[in-house]
């Protein structure tokens, strides 16, 4: 007590005022086989700027295939690759898909794919520029024009290397969009955390990371 009467605004923890397992999060790693993460247990990237920074080791001949996605055909986002260069799509409530590319292949051997979302601001369900790295350098860029506000999905989820359940992207040549290098991190962050100039994540960042939440 007292009742909420609010109907919108309780799918968004901070806003309905409850408690919130990623409250006070700037950053979360992920790793390959972690599938089917809810969004109560994931980090929340709507309605501010964001980064997702990806370690990836590509076998001779190319990869193709998911390296982190979030929630499925009626909404979501996927960072994966395609015809052997990263791409993004944001899926904006099954209404529309906008789709960013790179221009450069990914070579053979251990690499940085990084998507960097820089909101537009001025309230929920804005749009943003999107821009995409390959080891630290620019490789694509383009234009989310409205983002979802609230709930992407009450069933679908995270996963890194697929998209389980429903596909968030139609681009994917295999079922699932199982990747077919190998993923040896993921490192999403927001807000301020996810600015970078270099665009790149050193091993040394990430271990300043990570002896910061010791």
């Amino acid at each position: 007590m007292p009742l909420d009467d609010r109907v919108v605004e309780r799918a968004n923890a901070a806003l309905a005022g409850r408690p919130d397992l990623m409250a006070g999060r700037t950053s979360l790693t992920v790793f390959e086989g972690m599938t089917g993460m809810s969004e109560n247990v994931f980090i929340n990237t709507k309605n501010r700027s964001h980064s997702i920074s990806a370690e990836v080791t590509i076998p001779k001949g190319g990869a193709n295939g998911v390296i982190l996605s979030q929630a499925g055909r009626f909404g979501g986002w996927s960072l994966y690759v395609k015809d052997g260069k990263p791409a993004y799509c944001y899926n904006l409530l099954g209404l529309q898909r906008f789709k960013i590319a790179g221009d450069a292949s990914i070579p053979p051997g251990e690499h940085q794919v990084r998507m960097e979302f820089a909101y537009d601001g001025g309230g929920l369900a804005k749009g943003g520029g999107v821009s995409l790295y390959l080891d630290g350098e620019k490789v694509g860029e383009g234009r989310v024009e409205g983002t979802v506000p609230m709930v992407f999905s009450g069933d679908e989820t995270a996963d890194v290397g697929s998209d389980t359940a429903t596909q968030v992207s139609d681009d994917y040549s295999a079922p699932g969009g199982v990747f077919t290098g190998t993923v040896l991190w993921v490192q999403i962050d927001i807000d301020d955390a996810s600015e970078n100039f270099d665009h790149l994540i050193t091993p040394e960042e990430r271990l300043r990371v990570a002896m910061a939440r010791q």
